[in-house]
């Protein structure tokens, strides 16, 4: 009687590209730093994520219908404009991971960005909760 292999060798170098791929994705996930300041920012419906240090310009859709203009420019975020009658979000200026204020809302039209991520002197800013 002859006894066969369980595997063969074309399965092993199969199992071995796998297991190598899934290491080296963990590796450059687990591998980048956590304290990267960055904005996240939310609408009805959708959401972003950039870098802190983003050049970006985002339109949100808002509930009233039109958008709520953020922009990320030289490490700060600010509402540029929205269609939200007292303007309050637009008054909030500019915010950084350093300002008083880590976040801002458009409570008309349902828009919110948050500045998450290590301030300076080693504080944390969570923006999971919201």
């Amino acid at each position: 009687m002859k006894i066969k292999p369980l595997v063969k060798v074309p399965d092993i170098v199969i199992i071995l590209l796998a297991l190598g791929l899934t290491g080296f994705s963990s590796f450059m996930v687990y591998i980048q730093p956590r304290n990267i300041p960055r904005v996240l920012i939310q609408g009805p419906g959708q959401s972003w994520i950039f870098p802190l240090d983003a050049e970006e310009t985002v339109r949100v859709r808002g509930v009233l219908g039109d958008d709520t203009v953020i922009r990320i420019h030289g490490n700060e975020v600010w509402v540029e404009s929205s269609p939200c009658d007292n303007q309050t979000c637009v008054g909030m200026g500019h915010i950084n991971i350093n300002s008083f204020w880590s976040w801002v809302a458009c409570l008309p039209n349902g828009v919110f960005f948050v500045i998450e991520g290590s301030d300076n002197v080693g504080n944390f800013i969570d923006g999971a909760a919201w």
